[in-house]
């Protein structure tokens, strides 16, 4: 059965990256956007990168240009945007597809382990979040206007497993 360490991600820096490489720890996976009205959605992500790092968090943030077309820009801009206008030091990858034939495999994954709302598949917008255990498995899928702040007791008892 496929776990969340079975997958590979490119960097935002175009290097390749190892879901493995955070075996054992908690993972925050985000769709995000640079210019939506939840991108200030990576001020509470960078907060809880900055609280739960030394615990064993790690957040992930994944660009999607899918929703509205609100993150047009090259690996490089979203880079620069992220880090100016919000401080983000959390890892970022490479801008891809969360939904049809070109989806990221991890998120064709992430989706079948936890569907949204009434079963559906389908990611619905920017900033939809999954929080992954330290066994590499789904434990719970968040809605593009659940908070950051409001993860953070599904967070802890995760840190705790």
């Amino acid at each position: 059965m496929p776990s969340v360490y079975d997958f590979e991600a490119t960097g935002i820096d175009g290097k390749p990256v190892a879901l493995a490489d955070h075996r054992g720890k908690v993972l925050l996976i985000v769709n995000t956007a640079s210019q939506c009205g939840f991108t200030p959605q990576f001020t509470g992500l960078e907060q809880l990168w900055e609280g739960y790092r030394e615990r064993g968090l790690v957040v992930l943030g994944f660009p999607c240009n899918q929703f509205g077309h609100q993150d047009p820009g090259s690996e490089a801009e979203i880079s620069s945007f992220c880090s100016l206008n919000y401080g983000v030091s959390f890892p970022m990858m490479s801008k891809i597809e969360v939904n049809g034939p070109q989806a990221h495999p991890l998120y064709r994954w992430l989706t079948e382990e936890a569907p949204g709302l009434l079963g559906t598949k389908a990611i619905k917008w920017n900033f939809t979040k999954f929080l992954v255990g330290r066994d590499g498995r789904v434990l719970k899928r968040y809605a593009p206007t659940d908070k950051p702040e409001s993860m953070q007791a599904d967070i802890e008892r995760a840190l705790a497993s």
